[in-house]
């Protein structure tokens, strides 16, 4: 079964830097596809999701949370088109944040009972929370300084390690799967 692999909190800023593409030439037997500088992968053999870990946490200088996700999920989740009612333009960035572990019973409004990530008008906001698909969490923030400091506080309300990537990031995860069938 095919997998992504995304590492949380590389190459932000001067800290846990590395070469995710360098990485990926290092994984070939495991069929490591490199999708950008921040640490995403497509793994296309069928390998564990421990050896996986293993594997890419020993290529790494430094120690970090490494979220794997089987390949089907991914695309299962692009397939539903979650952003299709939502705003767009060049002032709105959509996201998804992965979560170490899917949530069990955890809703969109348990963490806005326990935030104020969301204003409650609906034009005031600086990020938004839209779902929460097992271990994935959906929202918009706006290209503000202040919206990007609220993407920490996620991971922090629901106490899971998580790390975030843009819509369009998962989009090209998709296309990546989609070309190896």
């Amino acid at each position: 079964m095919a997998h992504v692999a995304f590492l949380r909190a590389v190459n932000v800023g001067k800290a846990n830097r590395c070469q995710p593409a360098v990485i990926a030439k290092q994984l070939t037997k495991f069929g490591v596809i490199n999708v950008g500088a921040v640490g995403t992968f497509v793994v296309r053999e069928d390998v564990s999701e421990s050896t996986l870990r293993t594997a890419i946490a020993k290529k790494l200088p430094f120690k970090c949370e490494i979220m794997i996700c089987p390949a089907h999920d991914i695309i299962k989740l692009a397939s539903k088109h979650p952003f299709s009612r939502q705003p767009s333009g060049p002032d709105i960035v959509r996201f998804v944040t992965i979560l170490h572990k899917p949530l069990r019973g955890r809703t969109r409004s348990d963490l806005h009972q326990t935030s104020n990530i969301e204003h409650q008008t609906s034009d005031d906001w600086l990020l938004k929370i839209i779902a929460i698909q097992g271990r994935f969490v959906l929202g918009l923030y706006r290209r503000q300084m202040k919206a990007i400091s609220y993407l920490g506080k996620i991971e922090k309300l629901l106490g899971v390690p998580a790390t975030t990537r843009s819509w369009n990031t998962i989009e090209k995860v998709v296309r990546i799967l989609k070309a190896g069938r």
